[in-house]
């Protein structure tokens, strides 16, 4: 991130205006990243590549909200406290380079609260159990969802429930199982988002054809084209076993015990 370029009588429009924001702390969000900074959706997927830029966007949403949303509570969470961490620093950064427009009261490692009542915590992810005890949230990250356990996304959402809060979860596919993928396919009202490593301009062509050379179709696919793929062990294809499934046909033995 650049050098703080924030001063006092922009706050009113930086409340309002969260891709003015982002660049005035040195990020110059891509097309996805204006519309996922714009939006006031309340549930958002990030199904992004690597190095797309995912946890720069989600770092930005949890600084603005802390800043400008007063008393928010804003909770990172990942699969291990390191991850979770890395995303914290991330805020960090976007709170200094916007040159602490509200004072902080404290700041530890894991946790930064502000003058203004707000904080942001970094949790582990374990299995739920290590998360409990938070309620009005203002703003839920759970990064690498697809690597977040059932249990602790369904222990996490209850989090939400009286602070009308929004949950942004962000990750690469790690095959077709979980909450993520399930989130991801179904018909329920989430805002998606996915953006591939060879959609993304930081991102050279040569280093991704290395990529694909080196650790084959399958992980690539996943890892760089956002592609749910199923276990590479597996006889058949999850969508295949789909397709052969129909509920419009008569049952082979009757009730009677002989065949129809």
């Amino acid at each position: 991130m650049a050098e703080p370029r924030l001063e006092l009588k922009d706050d009113l429009r930086l409340a309002l205006d969260r891709v003015a924001f982002a660049r005035g702390v040195g990020v110059e969000p891509d097309d996805w990243q204006r519309d996922a900074l714009s939006s006031t959706g309340p549930r958002q997927l990030y199904n992004c590549a690597r190095q797309t830029g995912k946890s720069t966007v989600s770092a930005i949403l949890a600084t603005h909200t802390a800043l400008y949303e007063p008393g928010s509570l804003v909770l990172l969470i990942s699969p291990t406290l390191r991850q979770s961490g890395e995303l914290f620093k991330k805020c960090l950064e976007a709170y200094r380079a916007a040159d602490k427009p509200v004072p902080p009261d404290s700041e530890t490692a894991l946790t930064l609260t502000l003058e203004n009542a707000s904080r942001i915590v970094s949790l582990p992810g374990g299995k739920g159990h290590t998360v409990r005890g938070y309620s009005g949230v203002r703003l839920l990250v759970v990064d690498e969802a697809s690597r977040v356990p059932d249990e602790l996304y369904i222990s996490v959402r209850p989090m939400l429930a009286t602070s009308a809060g929004r949950l942004v979860a962000l990750s690469t596919p790690f095959g077709t199982r979980g909450w993520w993928y399930e989130a991801w396919k179904s018909a329920e009202p989430w805002e998606r988002f996915m953006v591939t490593a060879e959609q993304s301009p930081r991102i050279p062509a040569a280093f991704l054809e290395e990529e694909r050379r080196s650790m084959g179709e399958w992980f690539y696919r996943q890892e760089y084209l956002c592609e749910f793929m199923d276990d590479m062990f597996s006889v058949f294809r999850g969508e295949d076993i789909d397709a052969a499934l129909r509920d419009d046909l008569p049952p082979l033995f009757s009730e009677a015990g002989g065949i129809q």
